[in-house]
């Protein structure tokens, strides 16, 4: 069993009987978080009003408190639905530093039943270049999970 495969079990059994989206976030980042050296800063941004994202919960330095759909990365994956892959932050200039030790980054969204994206997950890591498609494939399953289960 690949490590992806062994966090996503632990997941869905810890999660099998939680109800409460806020447990469910913090369980997640606290098993991912630890699990994976490479994930520096591992968090959700919650969608509080259209348009506007909110942090937590989340482990790691300080992040952004808010960021609107039209800023960042984290805006860009809430704003268009989709993944963003970033190996190199620097490259991207809507980047927000919330932390100037982050060199790649990876955001996946979180739908709910009729497609509206509810979160997303943000994975920042200090190493460039630091997700395999492995870790963002494990990560967009765990997300759809997520938005099933709770929405």
């Amino acid at each position: 069993m690949s490590i992806h495969e062994d966090v996503f079990t632990r997941i869905r059994s810890l999660l099998e009987e939680e109800n409460d989206w806020v447990s469910a976030m913090s369980t997640v980042v606290c098993e991912l978080h630890n699990s994976f050296e490479h994930f520096h800063w591992t968090g959700f941004y919650r969608t509080v009003e259209p348009e506007l994202l909110k942090i937590g919960p989340y482990q790691g330095g300080h992040g952004c408190l808010v960021i609107p759909f039209d800023k960042g990365i984290c805006g860009a994956a809430a704003r268009t639905g989709k993944t963003q892959d970033v190996p190199d932050v620097h490259a991207r200039p809507e980047h927000i530093a919330c932390s100037s030790s982050t060199l790649s980054e990876v955001v996946v969204p979180i739908k709910d039943s009729n497609g509206k994206v509810v979160a997303v997950l943000d994975l920042d890591s200090d190493l460039p270049a630091a997700f395999s498609t492995s870790d963002i494939s494990f990560t967009e399953d765990l997300c759809q999970y997520l938005g099933t289960k709770y929405f």
